[in-house]
């Protein structure tokens, strides 16, 4: 379904009955990329997942966009829709936003963070590597035609999981974002919070979660051994089993 919201064009696709559950994806990802996990989820809750702006199908903010714009459009979203969702689950950069718009009045009762970022100075050391990345690979490429050039670029900086090089046209929000910090926010939430980490997630790495863990009063903090950041989809049936067992 379409819709505007705050004159930007967006989607969001609805699945399943009951409690309401609202879904924000990653950096570079898009409401697809959530399919599976929205699937598994639908069986037991009503899950509404909508494209960030910038993503999918929804328009790019036309100004660079940090956390607290992503927040109040999620905000200004669920009133077009006409909902107060009882649970916002976030992946990556969906749970720093869901946590800043928790801070700045979003509805919500529980909240579960999966390999959520929103920690400022940890990526100083890969934004240097990405400088250098981004100088070579424009190098490298610029003899060739612009569509291969393209789709080059766009395979070199997914295999080396630069999130700010795939979406090249959000670049400065990207730095805005990653810039921006949510622990003042986490420690303003009075929720319960789940954190769900990989012990191998290298982009969100487990010091994350426990970061937000002594932030958030009332949080746990769940380890899946062998995670990787892409715990939504590489296994949407356990991270299903711990909502559901949060939740319960």
């Amino acid at each position: 379904m379409q819709l505007i919201v705050d004159d930007l064009l967006t989607s969001y696709t609805k699945m399943g009955k009951g409690r309401i559950l609202l879904l924000l994806h990653g950096w570079g990802d898009s409401s697809k990329g959530l399919h599976a996990l929205q699937l598994e989820l639908s069986k037991h809750y009503q899950v509404i997942a909508v494209d960030l702006p910038g993503f999918g199908s929804a328009q790019a903010p036309p100004e660079p966009w940090g956390l607290s714009e992503y927040a109040d459009f999620i905000k200004a979203f669920t009133m077009k829709i006409g909902i107060e969702p009882e649970i916002i689950l976030g992946h990556s950069n969906g749970g720093a936003i869901a946590v800043r718009a928790l801070a700045r009045g979003l509805a919500g009762k529980r909240l579960v963070l999966v390999a959520s970022a929103g920690i400022r100075g940890e990526y100083k050391g890969r934004m240097k590597a990405l400088r250098l990345v981004t100088k070579a690979g424009k190098a490298l490429t610029s003899p060739l035609p612009g569509a291969v050039k393209k789709r080059l670029r766009r395979k070199v900086y997914t295999s080396i999981g630069s999130d700010m090089l795939v979406a090249e046209h959000l670049q400065e929000t990207f730095k805005r974002v990653v810039n921006d910090d949510i622990r003042a926010d986490a420690a303003q939430l009075h929720i319960p919070t789940l954190l769900i980490y990989g012990d191998e997630d290298v982009s969100t790495p487990l010091e994350f979660g426990k970061k937000l863990h002594r932030a958030i009063t009332d949080s746990k903090l769940v380890v899946v051994p062998g995670g990787e950041h892409t715990l939504p989809t590489d296994q949407p049936e356990l991270v299903t089993k711990y909502v559901r067992e949060f939740l319960a």
